[in-house]
């Protein structure tokens, strides 16, 4: 049996949090929503399941835009933590908690908690340094990691930093070591395996300590070192530490985090050496996702081909977006939005696949009194290959797999009525339907993680042998 209960297992799953220097784009709605797939997937596997997700709020960058807007931080975060938190309602997101890094009571003690622990490990010490400084990554950055002078994600030159600052011995070859030996033996199980060769290759090739303080002088918007008001915490040291808050409630260590491929070597890297000089367990899994292209262009508000996911999901719904998104982008590559495209699977596939054929079925069925026992075995192997081909994406984390195993079954399901032309008057029209009903009940079963609102409508229409149009279609 494919949904197996296990109340024992605790399950938690978090994303990346989003950077509140810009309102939301559809290439994190995409994270949000794998991250959900996972933490609904296990819930249906009975088990206790807790999903984090929340924004970063301090840092130049925010400074400087909340700057530019003519507002405070305060009220510039405030504004835009809100719409990110109206997305994870928008999406039909099951996310048990939202943080923000401005939260005084919740965040900020774990902050200064993990800073007084390793600062008196000797982890964590002061001295003076000079380097280049990215605003866009909020990060140091090395001149070899530059392109034409200028850093390869945001295109721009970074400035040149010379101050004080407390730094973290990440280079503590005791800590190196044992991360490089956790990542190897898949212990921490990078998603997909060319990052985890690309994490590898860092550590191969040497590492720094970093810096973790910036002067306050320079960077008021952030959380002051504990003793030390003269500095402020780094927002790439501070911000990762969200994901220590559900550990008082018990869940620790992460079982998956959902993160992009711009941020990937913070969570690979720095966080889970973090974690080995804190004293506490890594993430079991880190699963990497890429970015999402416009027609082939990156999306920016200068070409006018940022695509909103608020304005998609008012359009088409929010298990359409979901679907998209699901579908026809790797978990784990690059992938293009386009609206044509996105139309086009949309009444291929839910309008004209699911919906159609749950519409033809549910007409059939109208004027014929099944009962269970009239079923036979006509679709029980494919049924059962389906579930398997579906349980083994999910193990390997591949969600257009496991949608595509789904939707092969609808087109089976098409076929067999087509085969069979259960309409015309047959001895075994009965058992045709009644087995087309119980495909459907387990399409609307194995859906759920991805299409909640749909796998409820199915359910009702199933259970009421009343069918309404899921998917309208659009031209």
């Amino acid at each position: 049996m494919l949904w197996l209960k296990n109340m024992k297992n605790k399950f938690f799953i978090t994303t990346g949090i989003a950077y509140t220097n810009a309102p939301p784009h559809i290439g994190y709605a995409l994270e949000l929503i794998q991250a959900d797939v996972l933490a609904r997937y296990h819930k249906i596997l009975g088990e206790d399941v807790f999903f984090l997700t929340g924004t970063d709020e301090h840092g130049l960058k925010v400074a400087r835009k909340a700057e530019e807007s003519g507002k405070t931080p305060e009220e510039f975060t405030e504004e835009l933590s809100r719409k990110f938190k109206e997305l994870t309602k928008v999406l039909n997101l099951s996310n048990n908690d939202f943080i923000r890094t401005t939260d005084k009571k919740r965040h900020w003690p774990n902050v200064e908690m993990v800073w007084r622990k390793l600062q008196e490990k000797g982890d964590i010490y002061k001295k003076k340094y000079k380097g280049l400084y990215c605003v866009g990554c909020e990060a140091f950055i090395k001149e070899k990691d530059l392109v034409d002078r200028k850093c390869f994600i945001h295109n721009k030159e970074p400035e040149i930093v010379e101050e004080e600052n407390y730094f973290f011995k990440l280079s503590r070859p005791e800590y190196v070591n044992q991360l490089k030996k956790e990542i190897e033996e898949n212990k921490i199980n990078i998603i997909p395996e060319g990052r985890k060769n690309e994490i590898l290759s860092l550590i191969n090739q040497g590492v720094e300590d970093i810096s973790v303080s910036r002067a306050r002088e320079n960077l008021k918007w952030g959380i002051p070192v504990p003793g030390d008001d003269s500095q402020t915490i780094y927002i790439w040291f501070e911000a990762l530490i969200n994901y220590l808050f559900p550990k008082e409630k018990g869940y620790w260590p992460p079982d998956v985090q959902c993160i992009g491929k711009d941020i990937f070597r913070f969570h690979a890297l720095i966080w889970p050496t973090m974690l080995i000089a804190f004293g506490t367990e890594r993430p079991k899994n880190i699963l990497v996702h890429g970015f999402i292209t416009s027609n082939g262009k990156k999306m920016s508000k200068s070409l006018g081909n940022v695509v909103d996911p608020f304005e998609l999901v008012k359009k088409y719904g929010a298990d359409a977006v979901r679907y998209f998104l699901l579908r026809e982008i790797s978990s784990t590559e690059d992938g293009d939005f386009a609206y044509d495209k996105f139309a086009k699977l949309y009444n291929a596939d839910l309008a004209g696949g699911l919906g159609n054929l749950l519409a033809r079925v549910l007409k059939l069925n109208e004027k014929i009194n099944i009962k269970k026992e009239d079923k036979n075995s006509d679709l029980e192997s494919f049924i059962i290959k389906t579930k398997e081909e579906y349980k083994k994406s999910f193990e390997l984390f591949k969600f257009n797999e496991a949608l595509g195993a789904i939707w092969n079954l609808v087109n089976v399901c098409d076929k067999y009525i087509d085969d069979k032309k259960p309409w015309e008057d047959t001895e075994n029209k009965k058992g045709v339907i009644a087995n087309l009903m119980l495909a459907l009940g387990e399409i609307g079963i194995l859906i759920k993680p991805f299409l909640p609102e749909t796998s409820e409508k199915m359910s009702k229409q199933l259970k009421d042998k009343k069918g309404i149009s899921l998917f309208p279609r659009f031209r």
